[in-house]
């Protein structure tokens, strides 16, 4: 059975599956649950001074009928009294030691961050997670991601943080920078022991097209919001492997951002990433969908041979590379299985409408399956994407006789690079 038990900076947990600081971690008896579910850890939603939130504050965006394919809040830190969120904090971890319980943080002054600090360490929490993200409502007030957009700001803040914790320090990221790699070495010279990230992408999910007011609505006006779920991990994947590659980086990373199944969760850890962070997943599905994910990981570590999670984490940061570096001469084409072609022609459309019309149907009508001119084909993968059946469209490796080179070398060198096709 593989080993799922993971270090996070200095902060442990049964599995990297930890709840994210958010709604499904609003207060102890939920966290308990979760726990009971089989979470390893929980991100405590973030805790400041009293805050007032708004009604409503949810926002989805649905694509070709699936719900929430991405999700938008206008939500703020807890609403919850201080007293009332160190009491459960402290139950939390009395009864469930060996689980994770992580607290996140946002206030002003650092007389405000030593208080909470030190209240949050005698409740019993593992760790902090200094919460530098947050897109909107809080950045107002000057913490959140004005905070995550400032490297001295965040350094500053970050260090205040080390020297009042006897615990491990993460700093959660904002995503709202145009290179995450800045912010993340300003987090490390702050002195913390890892960084989570992604934070939510501000964005506004959409517009009541008969009232004329962006949603979430509140009364008849409404604002940016946070952007999360399945549709931000891309953006999260490159984030984490931004920082996982450099070389002056090096701290821990606790990963967020779209997780919404065991695939996803394998592509963060080969990425970098040492623990897990799930919201937006939960708040669709429940607290039940750990099981899947546990599951799957376990089955993925054990078809692969990974005993340890350490094993795999950053497995597939080698192959992060620039553009200059990719191989101009490598050539693949598309191949169609006939036996599996529905006939459906979306192949077709696409190839003419979107990339390089070298898929047509049969002219004598005797078949539904298209043909594909392998001398126009540039392998651009376009219709496999819009394939509705698994491994109908392959692509595959074309022997041109070019040796393999870079535009790097093609530059530095003088290779040589294959003719375009099309170019005669």
């Amino acid at each position: 059975m593989p080993d799922l038990f993971t270090n996070c900076g200095g902060i442990t947990s049964p599995n990297p599956f930890w709840l994210a600081s958010a709604p499904p971690a609003n207060s102890g008896a939920q966290i308990q649950r979760a726990f009971d579910a089989g979470w390893g850890g929980a991100v405590w939603k973030t805790l400041g001074q009293p805050i007032q939130n708004v009604s409503s504050r949810f926002g989805a965006t649905n694509v070709r009928g699936v719900q929430g394919a991405g999700f938008n809040n206008i939500e703020l830190i807890t609403d919850r009294s201080l007293e009332i969120n160190f009491a459960e904090i402290y139950d939390t971890k009395k009864k469930y030691p060996k689980h994770a319980v992580v607290v996140s943080l946002m206030v002003e002054t650092k007389q405000e961050w030593k208080d909470l600090i030190k209240r949050s360490i005698d409740a019993g929490a593992d760790g902090l997670e200094l919460n530098f993200g947050c897109p909107h409502g809080m950045c107002e007030r000057g913490m959140g991601s004005a905070v995550g957009q400032e490297p001295r700001v965040n350094q500053e803040i970050t260090s205040w943080a080390v020297e009042f914790s006897s615990v491990p320090v993460l700093v959660k990221l904002t995503p709202n920078v145009s290179d995450i790699v800045p912010h993340g070495l300003a987090a490390k010279r702050g002195g913390a022991h890892g960084v989570s990230l992604i934070n939510t992408i501000k964005s506004i999910i959409g517009v009541d097209i008969d009232r004329y007011v962006l949603e979430p609505r509140v009364a008849q006006l409404s604002t940016n919001g946070g952007y999360c779920g399945s549709a931000v991990k891309p953006i999260a994947l490159h984030m984490v492997a931004a920082l996982a590659r450099e070389p002056k980086f090096g701290l821990p990373i606790s990963g967020i951002g779209g997780i919404s199944n065991w695939r996803d969760a394998v592509e963060f850890l080969l990425l970098g990433s040492s623990s897990l962070q799930v919201c937006t997943e939960v708040m669709l599905r429940g607290y039940r969908v750990v099981e899947d994910m546990i599951d799957g990981l376990e089955e993925y570590m054990r078809t692969h041979g990974f005993e340890r999670l350490d094993q795999m984490i950053g497995k597939a940061i080698p192959s992060f590379s620039e553009w200059g570096n990719l191989d101009l001469n490598y050539e693949t084409v598309a191949k169609i299985d006939a036996d599996k072609c529905i006939g459906c022609h979306l192949c077709v459309v696409a190839c003419h409408d979107g990339a390089h019309q070298c898929i047509h149907p049969v002219k004598d009508g005797k078949t539904r399956v298209p043909v594909i001119d392998e001398s126009e084909c540039v392998g651009c993968n376009l219709c496999k994407i819009v394939c509705p059946v698994d491994d109908c469209i392959t692509m595959v490796q074309v022997d041109n006789g070019f040796a393999p080179s870079t535009w790097n070398e093609h530059v530095t060198q003088g290779k040589p690079l294959r003719p375009k096709k099309g170019a005669h």
